[in-house]
């Protein structure tokens, strides 16, 4: 298993999924004009989703045997879970870890941020064995 996060694959993962978490922190922001923060972190999740999905078959896992739906499919599973992960985190952070802390500026950026970074060990790991095998 250590091996899996100390190969070219994962380096490759980091950098589409970097983009990845680069569109999903920037679209919230933008989402968040018209809706909750709430609802804003789902939406920006599902965006940054589909363009981790089109990287991630392009750049991290040519190599897939899968059919293009079956990754999809499984690709949707293990972001489900991630998803979760997120949006749990994002509201536990800006709702009662930061203020505990007393941070008062930025604070939904800094839980969203949080949120978007925890998954992604969890997210390469089933993506490599499930969604891209």
């Amino acid at each position: 298993m250590i091996r899996a996060f100390l190969s070219r694959q994962f380096l490759m993962f980091l950098l589409t999924g970097g983009t990845a978490a680069v569109v999903n922190f920037v679209t919230r922001l933008i989402y968040n004009q018209w809706m909750s923060f709430s609802s804003a972190v789902v939406l920006s999740y599902i965006t940054g989703m589909i363009t981790a999905f089109v990287l991630a078959r392009l750049f991290v896992f040519k190599a897939s045997t899968q059919t293009l739906s079956r990754s999809a499919a499984f690709f949707i599973l293990v972001n489900g879970l991630a998803i979760l992960q997120t949006w749990a985190i994002s509201m536990l952070m800006a709702y009662y870890v930061l203020p505990a802390l007393d941070v008062q500026r930025y604070t939904l950026e800094l839980a969203h941020a949080v949120g978007i970074v925890v998954p992604v060990f969890t997210s390469f790991i089933g993506h490599k064995y499930w969604s891209f095998r």
